[in-house]
């Protein structure tokens, strides 16, 4: 009891239902993947129901699909690795303790952050302008009014799929936020760093979700406009 209360004591990170931070660290890390795994379940559902429907009516979605500003996503996608990336070099300078370093980095995955979002939010309102707007004003030009329907249904599921993913985007920015926050009172060293890699690994989940989505929604039986 006495050598647990002497490791409390050197180490205030330490939280008392664990006997070290080895043990901590390995709890938290299993919390994290656990919670990434019921994550890819639910988005996983969402891409099975995109297949399907995609398989039922390929044509419609292909054409829907080429209405899609490729360019955007393709900047996009550019924008979300470089921000994984600058979350890696922040989670580098976490082991080496190096507290600046740490905020620097965790401050330019944030505004790649939202750079992507404002992107999206961009791209969001050209679909507004052109009515493709799942609802009472949506019209795909070109299409039957049977198709129609179908033609909803695609971006109905690119709104929900690309919608889901900026919440966890906000949610992400709102942790890099904590994050940076707590390194800039010195919180985070080379002995004490697992918010930081947790943070990691739910940036990079975020960012794989982009890779699937992209060419999913973009690509895939794309019709370019000549």
């Amino acid at each position: 009891m006495a050598s647990d209360a002497h490791a409390h004591a050197e180490s205030p990170a330490l939280r008392v239902q664990f006997d070290t931070e080895a043990q901590q660290k390995d709890a938290s890390t299993l919390g994290m993947w656990l919670f990434l795994i019921t994550e890819v379940m639910f988005f996983g559902g969402m891409f099975l129901v995109y297949t399907v429907y995609r398989h039922v009516y390929p044509g419609i979605f292909a054409l829907a699909s080429s209405s899609l500003n490729v360019y955007i996503g393709a900047a996009n996608t550019v924008v979300l690795l470089c921000s994984s990336f600058t979350m890696v070099l922040a989670v580098r300078a976490a082991q080496l303790g190096q507290r600046k370093a740490i905020i620097l980095f965790l401050i330019l995955t944030l505004i790649l952050g939202g750079i992507f979002l404002g992107v999206k939010a961009y791209e969001w309102n050209e679909k507004f302008q052109e009515h493709h707007i799942p609802g009472s004003s949506f019209h795909f030009e070109g299409m039957q009014p049977d198709e129609q329907a179908h033609a909803q249904l695609f971006f109905s599921l690119y709104f929900a799929m690309t919608g889901l993913h900026a919440l966890h985007m906000v949610i992400g920015a709102g942790m890099l936020i904590f994050l940076i926050r707590q390194a800039q009172k010195g919180k985070y060293s080379a002995a004490y760093m697992t918010p930081v890699d947790l943070g990691g690994l739910y940036w990079h989940f975020v960012d794989i979700i982009w890779i699937f989505l992209f060419p999913l929604l973009y690509l895939i039986d794309r019709h370019l406009k000549g």
